[in-house]
């Protein structure tokens, strides 16, 4: 029946705790550490959107999540960089010196001939003259067409320019060219031809300016004949023609080229692209549609890429969870635990975050490494080097106020430095007043990698200087601040035992090791016993060696009840069970680990502690009493069963438990022996585990067949290091 009983208990208690090593449980709350780290990235890394509708006023200002091409202000730009191109002229050579030389032979060869009367040979030159001059840039435009000098719209230009700003010799100048003798022309052909050549020589785009300066060239010439001064005057002036002349396949080319090398228009990350009260244009709603802003807009990819951050992130300390020896993969408590620390963490950063936009550079003031300490306290070290990864990243992103930059190294560096300095300072605190220390080391060493980076950069005020070192400063010391206030809140609310609650409670001066001193002092002097043996014990398994150090100084407080009744305070006194039936006294022995567990719930210690007392002894038997009611029994004809004389239990649930208690039967036992040697302490210790073994007083607990080995080798060496002097050594003397 009480098995039945015990069966049933069991498996009530494993229905309700069965979340805490629940793999859906465990796999919800990663989960809900990956949404929390998206919570934390999300204002930085997924640009917000705005219900904007063209002719609405903006209620803020929209600043530019990324760079982009401004598609409109580029082509302005380009429209612009085309306005600016200047027409591209190209100047053309006509040979106008040899149009004078035609000139002036046709003139030389009509004067000369006596035949051909007066009227006609003005009759000729008002026909011959013009078209001397038409068929010379005829034969030119030919000429360059053929060679492939020129484009073909040049030459169109060059032919409908030079009509455009053909000269008319004057109708009486006909009458006065034959006239000239042969001298006045011989005299006439180089002076017409030197200033043809000096006004051709600039780049004439409208010759009616050349043609202005041929009288007076022509005035300072040596030509003393007022006819041939007049007519030479005619004869240049029709000889000029403009060499300068508009390329439109040039001019063309040249805007291409400049609308094509013309860059584009960036809107750079952080860029305002709406002030708050500006009317939404077209052209604005446009903007912002292109940046994805608005929304009406179905662009979820920065949501998909800040989710696949989140998830690799927790992806990897799931995988690093499971190599540490916290022992967070398998206990959902301590998941849950440790998810607290990064949302309390977070939380704090968060607040810190929010005055930036006011208090410039108050971000160094942030206690980033406060969840790193709280981790080393709570687990480990270990645990906490790789969570301060994880806090640096979240740092860089959540004070970076730099639109152009996703991540500022610099909140990253200040909060890897500060978590390892907490870390490695922590590592080894025994007292709360540790963390005021740490928080101070802390302090320095985020000033100092504040400094360094100060001084790497020339440009910095000497206020900037102040202020950064002063809340790094001051980050650090509110960091301890803070892991002071936290450390009991989570003790009590996960039951944690943090080293420094256990350094705590190893203080002699607590009232009920007091009470154990001077009560039971040979209870006490085997209780610290049993902590020297229990915490070595697991250590070399990789348990808590000060949980249960400590536990077996309070294992077995209850005896302070009836503290006669056990044979370690039994000084110089006859042992009061000799006069007992052994029922009364089975109850008074048992009694001492429910007495025990009372007693420590009235101080309110913590429930690991409890535990050990209740556990310690599991449902062991007490073989001694059991036997002499059994031997009592049989002269009275009754029948005593064995679960009569076992103790209530439970059975250890835990490492540290079931170690105290091996280590609790291990001490008492070598301790009755008289001068014991290796072989009969190697003996003693492995009876005592392998008959808890097959008593089933470890089938509660995960300690395996190999660590109970390691916990009785290292037992033994404990033993002989304290039995060192009274161990009797085969064929060799005492040492």
């Amino acid at each position: 029946m009480n098995n039945e009983i015990r069966y049933q208990n069991k498996t009530i208690r494993y229905r309700l705790n069965g979340w805490k090593t629940s793999a859906a449980v465990r796999l919800l709350l990663y989960a809900a550490l990956a949404a929390l780290l998206s919570f934390a990235f999300f204002p930085k890394l997924v640009p917000p959107t705005y219900d904007l509708k063209p002719g609405s006023i903006a209620d803020k200002t929209i600043l530019a999540p990324r760079q982009e091409v401004d598609a409109a202000a580029t082509l302005r730009a380009k429209d612009a960089a085309v306005q600016q191109v200047q027409p591209v002229y190209q100047v053309v050579g006509l040979n106008n010196e040899a149009l004078v030389d035609t000139l002036f032979d046709k003139l030389n060869q009509i004067n000369a001939d006596a035949e051909v009367k007066f009227e006609d040979k003005v009759s000729i030159y008002r026909t011959v003259l013009p078209q001397i001059v038409a068929d010379h840039h005829a034969r030119s435009v030919k000429t360059f067409r053929s060679s492939g000098a020129y484009s073909d719209t040049l030459l169109e230009e060059l032919d409908r320019t030079i009509a455009d700003q053909a000269y008319r010799i004057p109708e009486e100048a006909f009458f006065k060219f034959p006239r000239l003798t042969k001298e006045d022309l011989a005299a006439m052909q180089p002076v017409a031809r030197d200033i043809v050549t000096k006004l051709m020589y600039d780049e004439l785009q409208q010759v009616q300016s050349a043609r202005a300066k041929v009288a007076e060239l022509v005035s300072t010439s040596n030509l003393t004949k007022a006819l041939s001064r007049e007519l030479v005057q005619e004869i240049i002036r029709v000889s000029l023609s403009p060499n300068k002349f508009i390329d439109t396949r040039g001019t063309e080319e040249a805007r291409v080229k400049a609308r094509e090398e013309t860059k584009p228009v960036y809107v750079n990350k952080g860029d305002v692209l709406v002030k708050r009260g500006d009317l939404i244009t077209e052209e604005l709603y446009k903007r912002l549609e292109d940046m994805d802003l608005l929304k009406t807009q179905s662009n979820y990819w920065p949501q998909l890429g800040l989710v696949l951050l989140s998830g690799m992130m927790v992806t990897f300390l799931y995988m690093y969870h499971r190599r540490t020896k916290a022992h967070i993969h398998d206990t959902n408590t301590q998941l849950i635990m440790l998810g607290l620390i990064y949302v309390l963490n977070i939380a704090v950063m968060k607040i810190i975050a929010y005055g930036q936009t006011d208090i410039p550079y108050i971000g160094y003031l942030a206690p980033t490494a406060m969840g790193a300490m709280l981790i080393t306290i709570l687990f480990d070290g270990t645990l906490a080097f790789g969570s301060t990864i994880v806090f640096a990243i979240i740092a860089s992103v959540m004070f970076n106020t730099d639109p152009a930059l996703m991540f500022d190294f610099r909140y990253g560096l200040l909060t890897l430095v500060a978590g390892w300095a907490g870390i490695f300072t922590m590592q080894k605190a025994s007292q709360r007043s540790s963390i005021l220390k740490a928080g101070i080391v802390v302090a320095l060493f985020s000033a100092l990698a504040m400094l360094s980076l100060l001084l790497m950069n020339d440009h910095v005020a000497e206020n900037e200087i102040l202020l950064t070192l002063a809340y790094s400063f001051s980050g650090g010391l509110l960091t301890a601040v803070l892991v002071i206030g936290l450390v009991p809140f989570f003790e009590a609310l996960f039951g944690i035992l943090s080293p420094l609650k256990l350094v705590e409670l190893s203080n002699p001066n607590h009232p009920l090791l007091r009470k154990l001193l001077t009560e039971t002092p040979g209870t006490y002097h085997h209780s610290v016993m049993v902590g020297n043996l229990s915490e070595a014990a697991a250590e070399a398994v990789g348990a808590n060696g000060l949980l249960c150090r400590v536990g077996s100084y309070y294992h077995d407080i209850g005896k302070t009840k009836r503290p006669s009744y056990f044979i370690e305070n039994q000084t110089n006194i006859e042992n009061p069970h000799d006069r007992i039936d052994p029922a009364l006294s089975k109850s008074i022995i048992v009694a001492h680990a429910r007495d025990g567990v009372e007693m420590l719930r009235d101080y309110k210690m913590p429930k690991a502690i409890c535990d050990i007392a209740e556990q310690h002894h599991g449902t062991t038997l007490l073989h001694y009493f059991y036997h002499k009611a059994k031997q009592q029994a049989e002269g009275e004809g009754r029948e005593v069963k064995e679960e009569e004389f076992r103790y209530p239990g439970p059975k250890a649930q835990t490492k540290e438990a079931a170690i105290v208690g091996i280590a609790d039967s291990v001490e008492a036992a070598v301790r009755s022996l008289r001068n014991p040697t290796m072989e009969q302490i190697d003996t003693m210790v492995h009876k005592i585990i392998k008959s808890r073994l097959d008593d089933g007083q470890l089938s509660d607990c995960d300690l395996t067949l190999k660590e109970l080995d390691t916990i009785a080798k290292t037992l033994n060496e404990t033993l002989l290091g304290i039995f060192h002097s009274r161990i009797e050594y085969p064929n060799e003397g005492a040492s």
